[in-house]
């Protein structure tokens, strides 16, 4: 099998050339031996996959997407746009969608990430009393939706201090459900909250919130290739323990997808933060990824 090429979204300002944001991946990427072809993701958000992916050679074979996150439905007619032109995305659409959105992924990682139910976006009050009683009734939570949450939004959107007080609750939800609009991915998520080690250096941020020092965990068959921070702390570079993790990923079956883990401020070990697919996961700035990347064109 020929060896894959890295899709990366194109620049809007100039279609022949890379997104800036993903310039240096396709020098890395070119520099490997490998090859890169370009895809236009606002037309994959606008609902035209084959306007999105006419300057991808036909034929192109085996691929991986590095670029800017895409709703599940959009992935989807990616992966078809693709297929007419005889390449094939080596995470499919269902792969994609298991990695990418919460209620995917949970599962698997079922206590060994905070304890989490989801509900509709438009739920009602009883459903969402329903669903606080399913978490437990009681202690504090963060609203997310399937796959972000707004957590520089930290008292507004995002902290629930107590889930017995039903109106707060509510009103965070509520409220974070407008500020996601249209943005909103699947449905609404609540987590259990657990306080994490804070990241050396980084004090409280304008909301009040106190940044756990995340890892993020890059994996491409079942194997972590790159262990780093997370890009909300470039910082950091914690070192996670990744026994039981590993095992997880594996019974994910996902073959390309990172993980965010976070050291519980009690010194109780880690958990994962979040599942993602990592083709649409961000990497910080100035990390070394010559590595991941030989790893994606030498599958």
């Amino acid at each position: 099998m020929p060896a894959p090429t890295i899709l990366l979204p194109l620049d809007p300002l100039n279609p022949r050339r890379v997104d800036p944001h993903y310039s240096y991946e396709a020098q890395l990427v070119r520099g490997l031996g490998g090859e890169t072809a370009l895809v236009d993701h606002d037309a994959l958000l606008a609902g035209d996959p084959a306007a999105a992916v006419r300057w991808v050679p036909a034929g192109t074979g085996p691929a991986w997407y590095r670029g800017w996150m895409l709703p599940v439905t959009a992935y989807a007619g990616f992966v078809r746009a693709l297929a007419e032109r005889d390449c094939h995305l080596l995470t499919s659409a269902a792969a994609y969608a298991t990695a990418h959105e919460l209620p995917g992924w949970y599962g698997t990682f079922e206590g060994a990430t905070p304890d989490s139910v989801w509900l509709p976006a438009g739920a009602g009050r009883g459903e969402l009393a329903g669903a606080v009683d399913r978490l437990g009734g009681q202690g504090p939570a963060i609203v997310k939706d399937y796959v972000k949450s707004r957590k520089h939004e930290w008292h507004e959107a995002c902290y629930i201090p107590e889930l017995a007080d039903l109106p707060a609750v509510a009103r965070v939800v509520d409220r974070f459900v407008e500020l996601q609009g249209e943005y909103l991915a699947g449905g609404v998520v609540l987590r259990r909250f657990h306080d994490f080690a804070p990241a050396a250096g980084h004090l409280p941020g304008a909301d009040g919130a106190v940044r756990g020092s995340e890892a993020r965990v890059w994996w491409v068959d079942g194997e972590p290739v790159l262990t780093g921070p997370h890009p909300d702390t470039p910082g950091a570079f914690p070192a996670p323990d990744l026994t039981l993790v590993r095992s997880l990923v594996r019974s994910l079956g996902c073959r390309f997808v990172t993980t965010d883990l976070a050291q519980l401020a009690d010194g109780g070990g880690w958990m994962v933060v979040e599942v993602g697919d990592g083709q649409v996961s961000d990497l910080p700035k100035g990390a070394e990824v010559s590595g991941l990347l030989s790893s994606l064109i030498s599958t």
